[in-house]
């Protein structure tokens, strides 16, 4: 059974949890619960993230909210938003450091990462993403 590291709700308004948008990150996937009458249900492995960044305005900083934008490799999920959560920085390092451990358990290299993001692309040696041009 996964361990469940971290839970928290979209807050739109004044910071406060009142929507239908619930995260849930475990020690393997981030899960992506929306909806109330018609729910969807979208889970990213950890191993597949690529880069996570975090943004916050003046009015998200005040309220301690904030968003993570999550670069993926996932082909369903893609790229995609953490929206409007509390305490963004601490999940994002939250976030880093088990896609790391997930990583090393599955034995998963960033090399073998960005080699699969892009079939035109060649990795170079020091496992960084150079765009082949002809």
């Amino acid at each position: 059974m996964a361990e469940i590291i971290w839970k928290d709700r979209k807050r739109p308004f004044l910071g406060l949890p009142w929507s239908f948008t619930k995260y849930e990150l475990t020690d393997q996937k981030l899960i992506i619960n929306k909806g109330f009458l018609n729910v969807s249900e979208e889970e990213v492995r950890l191993y597949r993230f690529v880069d996570v960044t975090m943004t916050q305005t003046l009015g998200q900083r005040i309220l301690g909210v904030g968003n993570l934008h999550c670069e993926t490799n996932d082909r369903s999920s893609g790229n995609f938003v953490i929206e409007l959560i509390k305490n963004p920085r601490q999940v994002k390092e939250l976030l880093s450091d088990a896609v790391e451990a997930e990583r090393d358990r599955k034995r998963v290299s960033v090399r073998e990462f960005m080699a699969d993001m892009d079939d035109d692309a060649d990795v170079d040696a020091d496992g960084m993403h150079d765009d082949i041009h002809e």
